[in-house]
């Protein structure tokens, strides 16, 4: 029997009476079903302060805080009783002029963390701020941290009197220049007061008769053969309605596949949704328990076992090329696609290294690296009242969604209608439309009934995708001069069980290995295999932070070689207008030269500053790596919005421009403010209408850091149909009755396809020729370290970034990107991985970073080319910033003691084992070889004697593909 308690709280300033389950409910828990929902669970370890309330005077973790554990009258306070939307408080204030506020889900936590900070000291230093969170177990995936200590020390000025609330405040331009401006973000006030309703709050506040779905994973092998699911003692378990299993899907139960490369073995998609007669990894989904409420669903979800023979696992690429190793999927070999690159002498590059006066050469590892975003996963299902199948998620890509949704039950598209939650960030996994099919799967098999998923962090660290781990061998050579003769290099990228965009993924090493550098030959091959862990997905940068983990490696090893400083050797071999890329054409902008001149003076200084603090215990070093990203998808890539004149005279703009925290509301504000400058439009004039497939139109995915360049093209064609309705002889402009009464339209959709644009050539599938988009962003990376001799630990303790993303948008939230994606990239070098599913299964088993292993000194420098391929001169922003930085990290290292480390992450245990080596007169030598599969040289010659038709030469002839004038940097 359920013995419940009555009890009462005092929740900001008045008592609450609640009924709990002292067995079951958490302070947390109480709360929420208080609807006080702007307290947040993320983790629900304890580990993410999410859900940060006051109890009694002090902070608490209330998703660890068993209710039976809270004294009876108790003061609680949560983010609802620190301010409301009409009745801000100072911090509150601060956070969203700060640009403190990305995602926003870890930042109701972390302002009821500040506000108990305040009440103790009102005049924190910074390090005191960052000494609190530490201790408070505040994490936040998105910012970086940085823009977090200056909000909490603005809003201490304020509350100290220091100066004025106005006077911590982003103020607009009396002369409407808003483009460039650090403009509030629309979200950012419902984010800071708690009452943004992510996908937990919205399933908390669905109808009565909504079911609870919770899978079933069974984690018992990487790879198994299912001989039987026994679920009819689970069925029997109060309120279960259903337990879903493949054999209750109606559709083909599988995502889409397209192939993007003639030399894809793979026929068909190899990710079913629910597991049918095999497990291939060790999270895979064998059933969901459908009941009544999530608790019923949980307990039953215990009572469901399976009858499993074992089959061989293939954890890592390496064993899964092996000749012995047997298929995993019997429609193709477990390697299954590659890309070449070749360029100069080619073919001919071994007799250029036996000639070269140095040469270097290594292998080195990239880890599984997880998302590790504090919201979890969380979906809704359901049929509305215009009878679509209605999913709400945190979408990435909605029209493609809709696509993988209707693939995978057998629903016609036009029957499927995405929505896009509030989302607290997925850094890229949310382009897999897997955990959004399986709301749709378990609504259909439970007789239409509405469904909520939600997914605990443990279940969807074993069931998501990774970024894809690389293992590569790389040459370099140079002449005596120190400049760039050839390079090789064989990469291979395991992309775990499923094969999704795994062909696109090696086009991206194919692109970044040695940019933004001059290497006029080159010999190179990216290939991709399946193999028994967790699939690769897109992660910010996808594809690149592979290849710059070998190339910027080898960069500075060279340097060693010849006795070179790395940032000279670095500069004497950018590349220089003439230059082309190592797919033969040239670079889209060459800032290269003015950025390095740039950092120059700061590199010095923070090196002979890094010399005179070295101690042996605790030594210091200077790390620096080139790095870049593409912006937009490339031949394939279109973008469709549309404007509206309303009734009020306000324009709404229309779009699926997703914001995952990086500001899809902000970057649609600010280019259709400047899109419709000559109307004299203000911010209160926008109307932002957004991510609903219903009402907005297809504006492409939020990756490739090509949104706000793609939203740039279609929302300046947009704006000039509607201004050329609204415009009148005279040159004034019509208002909403005069264009109706003139019968003129009031709503303008305009879509630009990046193919207009034929100066795009996709890779050449036995060379890597090819131009495939119409611009990239670049990035100079530098870090500061401190390794610990003791414990081999190292620590970020300096980090600079210069960068050139084009002209600006919005500089707030750029910068919000560049910190954040620089943070990940220090984790990436030092604790970032998922490769032990029993170890790796929390935020800080996974080495999420905390915000002392971050660099309060953090310091970025926007160097601005405008791109002439762009209405407004702007690029893209996002990945250029995780990219290569975690080279730089490995590099300062090395740099500092000597050790290079061949494999990330950089734990201080492998440190510690290079120290010692060194202290034994040893020489640290990179790892043996891999073998990726076959022999390396036989390969390309298999691949130059056996060439592929491009898949789309027909369609992008190359012969129109060379226009474009390439920018200078005078």
């Amino acid at each position: 029997m359920m013995r419940l308690k009555k009890m009462i709280l005092n929740i900001n300033g008045a008592d609450r009476m609640f009924i709990c389950d002292p067995e079951r409910d958490t302070l947390a828990s109480v709360i929420r079903r208080l609807g006080l929902t702007g307290t947040k669970v993320g983790c629900g370890e304890g580990v993410c302060g999410s859900c940060s309330v006051i109890l009694d005077g002090r902070v608490v973790r209330s998703c660890v805080r068993k209710i039976s554990d809270v004294d009876e009258y108790s003061h609680v306070t949560t983010i609802e009783g620190i301010g409301a939307p009409n009745y801000l408080h100072p911090i509150q204030v601060a956070f969203m002029h700060a640009g403190a506020v990305q995602c926003g889900f870890c930042t109701p936590g972390f302002i009821v963390s500040a506000y108990a900070l305040l009440r103790q000291n009102l005049d924190p230093t910074r390090e005191e701020i960052r000494d609190w969170f530490q201790k408070h177990r505040n994490i936040c995936r998105c910012t970086g941290y940085k823009q977090i200590v200056d909000a909490v020390m603005n809003a201490a000025k304020v509350m100290r009197n220091d100066c004025a609330l106005e006077d911590i405040m982003v103020k607009l331009p009396e002369d409407k220049e808003y483009y460039g401006k650090p403009l509030v973000r629309p979200a950012a006030l419902a984010k800071v007061c708690g009452v943004a309703d992510y996908g937990d709050d919205i399933e908390l506040k669905m109808p009565e008769n909504t079911l609870h779905a919770v899978l079933v994973q069974p984690k018992v092998a990487f790879h198994a053969r299912i001989k039987a699911i026994h679920k009819e003692e689970a069925e029997r378990m109060p309120g279960v309605y259903k337990v879903v299993t493949a054999e209750d899907v109606k559709g083909p139960n599988r995502v889409g596949f397209f192939t993007f490369s003639p030399r894809t073995l793979a026929t068909g998609q190899t990710h079913p949704i629910i597991a049918e007669d095999k497990i291939y990894n060790y999270g895979d989904v064998v059933a969901f328990v459908v009941a009544d409420t999530k608790a019923h669903a949980q307990d039953a979800v215990k009572k469901v076992t399976i009858d499993w023979e074992q089959l061989p696992e293939y954890k890592t690429y390496l064993e899964a090329v092996m000749p012995d190793a047997e298929r995993i999927h019997e429609d193709h070999p477990n390697l299954w696609s590659e890309q070449p690159t070749v360029k100069g002498a080619g073919h001919d590059t071994p007799s250029l290294f036996k000639e070269a006066p140095y040469t270097v050469e290594g292998s080195f590892y990239s880890s599984r690296e997880p998302h590790m975003n504090i919201e979890g996963d969380t979906i809704q299902a359901y049929w509305g009242d215009d009878g679509l199948l209605t999913i709400h998620c945190k979408a990435m890509m909605i029209y493609t969604h809709i696509g993988d949704i209707a693939e995978a039950t057998g629903l016609p598209e036009e029957k499927i209608r995405v929505i896009q939650n509030p989302t607290g960030s997925t850094f890229g996994w949310g382009v897999s439309a897997a955990t959004f099919a399986m709301a749709a799967i378990i609504c259909l098999a439970c007789d239409d009934m509405p469904v909520a998923l939600s997914i605990t962090h443990q279940e969807f660290m074993a069931l998501s995708g990774k970024r894809a781990p690389s293992f590569s061998n790389g040459k370099l050579a140079c002449d005596n001069d120190g400049k760039i003769l050839a390079a090789e290099w064989d990469c291979g990228l395991d992309h775990g069980s499923y094969n999704e965009f795994g062909d696109d993924l090696i086009t991206r090493p194919a692109r970044f290995m040695f940019f933004p550098y001059n290497v006029p030959n080159c010999l190179g091959l990216t290939r991709v295999a399946c193999t028994n862990h967790n699939y690769g997905t897109s992660y910010r940068g996808y594809g690149s932070p592979q290849a710059y983990t070998c190339s910027e490696a080898l960069m500075d090893m060279m340097a060693k070689r010849i006795g070179m400083d790395p940032f000279e050797f670095r500069y004497k071999n950018i590349a220089r207008p003439g230059d082309t890329n190592i797919n033969q054409y040239p670079f889209r902008e060459y800032p290269m030269e003015k950025m390095m001149d740039i950092l120059r003076p700061i590199y010095e200084e923070v090196k002979e500053r890094a010399a005179k603090e070295s101690t042996p215990e605790k030594k210091r070093g200077v790390g620096i790596a080139w790095g870049g990203y593409n912006v937009t998808e490339g031949i394939f890539d279109q973008c469709t919005v549309a404007l509206e004149l309303l009734p009020d005279g306000r324009i709404a703009k229309y779009d699926t421009w997703q914001d995952q925290g990086q500001g899809g509301d902000i970057g649609a504000l600010m280019t259709t403010l400047e899109a419709l400058k000559p109307l004299g439009v203000t911010p209160d004039d926008i109307k932002l209408v957004q991510n609903d497939s219903k009402i907005c139109p297809d504006s492409g995915a939020t990756a490739s850091s090509r949104q706000h360049y793609m939203n740039s093209k279609a929302v300046a064609m947009a704006a000039e149909q509607l201004m050329n309705g609204m415009r009148k002889e005279d040159g004034s402009y019509r208002n909403y009755d005069e264009m109706v009464v003139e019968g003129i339209p009031l709503k303008y959709e305009a879509q630009y396809q990046n193919p207009e644009d034929r100066t795009l050539k996709y890779l050449d599938p036995n060379t890597g020729k090819g131009n495939p988009v119409p611009a990239y962003t670049y990035a100079l990376h530098m870090a500061e370290v401190e390794v610990d001799t003791k414990t081999g630990k190292a620590t970020c303790i300096g980090y600079w970034c210069i960068d050139d993303v084009g002209v600006i948008g919005n500089v707030a939230a750029v910068d919000g990107q560049a910190y954040g994606g620089l943070s990940h990239c220090i984790g990436f070098a030092l604790t970032e991985n998922y490769d032990d599913v029993k170890k790796h299964t929390s935020l800080a088993g996974a080495g999420v970073p905390t915000i002392k292993d971050i660099p309060d000194n953090f310091n970025l420098i926007h160097h601005c080319t405008p791109r002439n391929t762009n209405p407004f001169g702007s690029s893209g922003a996002s990945e250029a910033f995780q990219s290569a930085g975690h080279m730089a990290v490995i590099n300062a290292i090395d740099n500092a003691c000597g050790v290079r480390i061949f494999d990330l992450p950089a734990y201080p245990e492998k440190i510690k084992a290079g120290l010692d080596k060194l202290a034994r007169g040893e020489e640290i030598l990179p790892p043996k070889k891999y073998f990726l599969g076959s022999d390396f040289y036989e390969e390309m010659e298999y691949i130059k004697d056996n060439p592929k038709t491009d898949l789309f030469e027909d369609m992008f002839p190359e012969d129109k593909a060379e226009t474009y004038e390439p920018i200078v940097v005078e």
